[in-house]
């Protein structure tokens, strides 16, 4: 994506957001020449897979204790 120097002024902020959200680049020209490039931060230290999601579930109650509710599961096929 190409954007003039005046129209990269006004909308900077606006431009460094569109950049981080959709992982693009943005290149920045002066008369129709490239000055400059607007570009995604490559992550370096990436956070692990495993582990991302921990502190974000609450429980309430004992989640071991059986539910005393008949499953389908539990009929014997007939």
């Amino acid at each position: 994506m190409d954007v003039p120097a005046g129209q990269f002024k006004a909308r900077c902020l606006e431009l460094i957001s569109f950049v981080k959200e959709k992982r693009v680049e943005v290149i920045v020209t002066k008369r129709g020449q490239p000055v400059a490039k607007l570009v995604p931060l490559v992550d370096e230290d990436p956070s692990p897979l495993l582990g991302r999601l921990k502190g974000t579930v609450t429980v309430i109650g004992d989640i071991t204790r059986p539910t005393d509710e008949a499953w389908d599961a539990d009929r014997d096929g007939k």
